[in-house]
């Protein structure tokens, strides 16, 4: 029997994006094995290999890791490897050198380069030149998902691909009826007028939720029922709940901590909002567009891929707290523009299907099995 390999830095990553391409690989007839950090179990795998990753590029344990990622390699006949992540990515593909030799072809997606526009001169010194190296010395095909990752990878020396994401499960994510969603919003102890706001994201520099409490505080007056939703937890908590102390919105911002009933707090929501810095594609706000909600993101790569400003949604520059409250304010006076942008959304969003994601990954998989 034939095998394949994923690998990604920890066990989250491919439990949270891949298991319809393992389950995929397993339906085609293929042992399939993937090395991650972690001990978690991971279905549809035959084989699970806990390789001591870390996400910093500067941490001595990806030496080890590199180590027992190559014995790995070279004592299985793998016919494909597919890395993700940055570490992962990289380690993995300097471990799979020999086996190219042999015929094993390796993919690498990119989730979201870490040089992009208005990325910082480190991030293009350290991560532009290595992506360039390895994507040109030792991958086979390069998949992107988003068109300015995309366009970067064109330039390199390498096949590039650019695939819908990971795709979102519209029949998990997908509108409510008025009155069940009222009644939904009772049950978590919000009132039909509620005017909510949502977004699921860490909360950290990059996920830049400042912005929202921000804006927020412009709004509290004119909308006074204005409720701000974060699910999420991270390094900058504290500092965030400091900063809507300090406003005095307690009454206005919630902060959720991790959830796992992400599609039930879309569906009570109103208008879903993203403040994010950079993305590769966004699977929040396509879970948003899947449930029919209105947007209001920042003009940040992958946002702009999912968003067309007056389309489906505004998109608003990165720091304009004001501009994106007067946006929020826009969608909040108009019905007529809420259900036209929900419209739009629930269109748009069957290009990023799960279904078709897998569809298009099975076709360019296909190629070189």
């Amino acid at each position: 029997m034939e095998k394949i390999l994923f690998a990604a830095t920890v066990d989250n990553h491919i439990r949270s994006f891949h298991l319809p391409y393992l389950k995929w690989f397993k339906e085609q007839g293929y042992e399939v094995h993937v090395a991650s950090n972690g001990g978690s179990d991971i279905p549809y795998t035959d084989k699970k290999f806990e390789i001591p990753f870390e996400r910093s590029p500067f941490k001595l344990a990806n030496i080890n890791a590199y180590k027992q990622l190559r014995r790995l390699i070279d004592n299985n006949d793998y016919k494909l490897i597919h890395c993700h992540t940055p570490m992962g990515g990289a380690i993995t593909r300097l471990a799979a050198r020999q086996a190219r030799k042999k015929g094993t072809i390796v993919f690498y997606t990119a989730h979201g380069f870490h040089f992009y526009k208005g990325a910082s001169l480190i991030n293009w010194i350290l991560y532009y030149t290595t992506e360039k190296y390895l994507a040109s010395k030792y991958t086979d095909v390069l998949i992107t998902i988003n068109k300015e990752d995309y366009q970067r990878a064109t330039k390199f020396n390498v096949f590039s691909v650019l695939v819908p994401g990971v795709g979102v499960n519209v029949d998990k994510f997908s509108p409510e009826p008025k009155e069940d969603k009222r009644q939904l919003r009772l049950k978590y102890n919000y009132r039909e007028e509620d005017f909510i706001l949502f977004y699921a994201a860490e909360l950290n520099h990059n996920k830049h939720q400042d912005l929202l409490i921000n804006a927020v505080g412009l709004l509290k007056d004119k909308i006074p029922k204005i409720k701000l939703l974060l699910g999420g937890s991270g390094d900058l908590e504290a500092h965030y709940k400091k900063q809507v102390e300090e406003l005095e919105l307690k009454e206005y911002i919630e902060f959720l901590g991790f959830r796992n009933d992400i599609p039930n707090l879309l569906k009570i929501s109103d208008v879903a909002v993203s403040s994010s810095r950079r993305e590769g594609l966004p699977v929040n706000v396509m879970e948003a567009m899947a449930t029919g909600l209105p947007l209001v993101v920042t003009n940040s790569r992958g946002n702009r891929d999912l968003v067309t400003n007056s389309e489906n949604g505004y998109v608003i520059e990165l720091d304009d707290v004001e501009g994106f409250a007067n946006a929020i304010g826009l969608v909040h006076e108009s019905e007529e523009l809420r259900n036209k942008f929900a419209e739009k959304n629930l269109e748009r969003i069957k290009l990023y299907s799960l279904d078709q994601a897998v569809r298009v990954m099975e076709a360019i998989y296909s190629k070189y099995l």
